[in-house]
Parts: structure tokens; C-alpha cells; sequence
């Protein structure tokens, strides 16, 4: 079992909408195309493999890394990554996830629970 963030460059939507944009950019971006990720989604991306092993890495000898697949940048396309973690690591991991987007500036959203993150009592 998994845990699916997204994280996406743009202006933060209102609650409400944040599902709709997320459909948007996930059919234009990951269903359907291949595109590079944007500079700040590879900053991103890095930085979170900055905090913690890539799925697989041979460092990673206590089995730490938290995504569900590698390589991670793999799930990035255009102004977009849409990534799973193990749920197992989900609570600890997402919540500095969502930070980390959120200090670049980036829009996280929680595909589960269908809501932005960080939430209001994360912040």
C-alpha cells in the first residue's frame, strides 16, 4: 500500500478547486506526456533525495527510503511529480514533504485525502 503526493508549480488553488487543477495537470502531464521536469520541480526533486535515499540505493543498507519506486525523478513531468511513498512512513514523511514544497514556493496536494497540504495545523 501506498501514500500519493503531488506536488505542482503555480499559483495555490482555493480548497474547493485544488482536485480539479490536480486532474488537470496529472491528465496533461503524467497520463498522457513525457515531458522534462521544470527547473523547480528538479530542485525539488533533488532536494528531497538531498533528505532521503533513492529507492534501491546500495547506501541505503538499513532499507530507510521511503518512495515505492525509482527513480523518483521518473514521476516528474512538465511543472509536475505525482510520487507514492510507503504507507508505512506516510505520516512523517508527507508532512515534511509538504513543507519542503511548500518553502520553494510549490503547491502540495494530498491526493488521498483530496486537500492542499500543509494543512493548516501543520504549518
Amino acid at each position: 500500500m501506498t501514500y500519493d503526493l503531488a506536488v505542482w508549480e503555480g499559483d495555490r488553488p482555493d480548497e474547493p478547486d485544488a482536485g480539479k487543477v490536480f486532474s488537470a495537470l496529472y491528465d496533461r502531464y503524467i497520463a498522457t506526456a513525457d515531458s522534462p521536469p521544470t527547473p523547480a520541480i528538479r530542485a525539488y526533486v533533488d532536494a528531497l533525495l538531498d533528505r532521503w535515499y533513492e529507492m534501491g540505493d546500495p547506501r541505503d543498507v538499513d532499507d530507510t527510503s521511503p518512495w515505492s519506486d525509482a527513480p523518483l525523478m521518473n514521476n516528474a513531468s512538465g511543472p509536475i511529480i505525482y510520487f507514492a511513498m510507503r504507507y508505512s512512513m506516510a505520516d512523517e514523511v508527507s508532512a515534511a514533504c509538504a513543507r519542503m514544497a511548500a518553502e520553494r514556493g510549490l503547491v502540495c496536494f494530498d491526493v488521498q485525502w483530496d486537500q492542499l497540504r500543509p494543512s493548516a495545523d501543520e504549518t
